[in-house]
């Protein structure tokens, strides 16, 4: 992602309403399906990231300033229209899991949003919603494809706004499930997406956005995240601990073989697409929620992390080329690699903490 300018946001391509009233959050610079892009970045391996002892380079942060705290992480404070704090990784997984320890933040119209995004816009995401701590929405889209807003739900999470829990996608070529805490709440297969299902790399985005902002979003938005905001209760915070994400390939970057959008298509440089098959499925379930019946599935928007004011990036060890923030074009370079604690350094430079 560039880093010495101004980081664009999904406002910049989302300029007209959909026709359920629901703006999309969601966009790609260049989208594979449709022309050859740069290569995206492989993690190929696992992080863990304890954001209480700061920031870490391979997520880049966008839409406001996230905080951070050696007692709680970092948190991401929507106080006023246009905010919209989020972290990004540089990196992409085909096929992970991701698992992140968390507080949603409070307040009607505002969400808390945890998004895979493919460049190809396939997407598998929880949303919170700051009206209501009880439940949590998970949703998937494949291509960008939105004539159809049926496939979230509404599963179980107490009490997300006052305890730190930790959420879990795990995505394979077989099925996604969505994990809380020790709880199984989802679990879609492969068929039954009717060929809609997330199958290209993704990157992981996580921050909060204020989606009952009448001033920036259309009524369908703001119905849907139970809104209207009132700024004047804020600030409204969500709250990260820590992020565990797992890469299911190997290898330092994955690229489209043709535009088919097929998880077959894509190609690992010096590795293997699933090559680490090995690390799926090593979830610790204490507990299975009930199924959600399908009528009862919300009318949920394309996830994404809402529109927000674009944030300069300055201080970065390199100067990245490029013109936009996806795929290879602001990179990690060459000679730098991520160590396990999710920083950016050097082939060849210490791997200890700072």
């Amino acid at each position: 992602m560039l880093f010495s300018r101004r980081w664009k946001t999904a406002a910049a391509a989302a300029s007209a309403a959909l026709a359920t009233g629901v703006l999309s959050q969601t966009w790609s610079d260049c989208n594979p399906l449709h022309t050859t892009c740069p290569a995206n970045t492989a993690l190929g391996m696992t992080i863990n990231v304890n954001f209480r002892l700061g920031s870490v380079d391979s997520f880049i942060p966008s839409g406001g300033t996230p905080s951070y705290s050696p007692s709680d992480g970092v948190s991401f404070t929507v106080s006023r229209p246009g905010e919209a704090p989020q972290l990004t990784s540089l990196f992409y997984i085909m096929f992970g899991r991701v698992e992140v320890t968390m507080k949603a933040a409070p307040g009607a119209g505002i969400v808390s949003s945890l998004v895979l995004l493919s460049d190809t816009l396939d997407e598998i995401d929880f949303e919170w919603l700051g009206a209501d701590d009880s439940e949590v929405q998970t949703n998937y889209f494949s291509k960008g494809q939105t004539t159809t807003y049926n496939r979230g739900q509404f599963n179980p999470a107490p009490n997300n706004q006052q305890e730190f829990i930790t959420y879990t996608i795990d995505w394979t070529p077989q099925r996604i499930e969505w994990h809380v805490g020790g709880t199984l709440v989802r679990t879609l297969g492969y068929d039954e997406a009717a060929g809609q299902y997330p199958q290209t790399p993704m990157q992981v985005k996580f921050g909060a956005w204020s989606g009952g902002d009448a001033s920036t979003n259309p009524p369908g938005t703001v119905e849907w995240a139970r809104g209207p905001t009132d700024y004047s209760r804020g600030p409204f915070s969500m709250v990260v601990r820590s992020a565990v994400v797992t890469d299911y390939s190997t290898g330092k970057s994955y690229t489209y073989g043709d535009n088919s959008g097929t998880w077959q298509s894509i190609r690992s440089e010096g590795g293997k697409i699933y090559g680490n098959s090995g690390g799926a499925g090593g979830i610790t379930v204490t507990a299975s929620a009930a199924p959600v019946a399908t009528d009862v599935s919300p009318t949920v928007p394309v996830g994404g992390i809402g529109q927000g004011d674009t944030a300069t990036q300055t201080g970065w060890p390199w100067e990245a080329t490029g013109t936009d923030g996806r795929g290879g074009q602001g990179a990690i370079p060459e000679g730098w690699r991520i160590t396990p604690d999710g920083k950016l350094r050097p082939i060849g430079g210490s791997t200890v903490s700072e």
